[in-house]
């Protein structure tokens, strides 16, 4: 097993941080109060500001999201990199309910995020070499 630092592992780390705040950003997107804008008064005051800064940063880390997990795929196998992408992020939507929205801790919960994390690390251990994907697929008529 190699300790060496490859890119791939912090941009899905990174998407998946960005799958957490689009989330939250989701939740509290609200159209109507978007429809409700007088647009004719939006420099007046805070209120329409308020209202789109949800759905800006909406956008803002579901396309930061995109950019992440594609580098990531580009060295991850995709099986695995939406697994441990998928894992990580609800992961930290369960932290953020917790610590955050203070919604109920309950041990079970912990239990399963265990499971959830034990599936995480071996997924990554058992990956496949990073040096496999990055040498590139071998070219017809030479041997790698």
């Amino acid at each position: 097993m190699s300790l060496s630092f490859n890119p791939a592992w912090l941009y899905l780390l990174l998407a998946s941080v960005m799958e957490v705040c689009w989330n939250y950003s989701l939740k509290y997107t609200k159209i109507s109060d978007i429809k409700a804008i007088d647009w004719s008064q939006f420099f007046t005051s805070t209120a329409g500001i308020m209202a789109l800064i949800p759905a800006i940063c909406y956008v803002g880390f579901g396309v930061g999201n995109v950019i992440f997990f594609s580098k990531a795929l580009n060295v991850i196998p995709a099986s695995t990199a939406f697994a441990i992408w998928m894992g990580l992020a609800l992961v930290g939507i369960k932290i953020v309910d917790t610590l955050v929205l203070k919604e109920a801790f309950r041990w079970v919960h912990v239990v399963y995020i265990g499971f959830i994390l034990v599936g995480i690390i071996g997924l990554k251990l058992s990956a496949a070499p990073d040096d496999a994907k990055a040498a590139g697929p071998p070219v017809e008529g030479h041997a790698h």
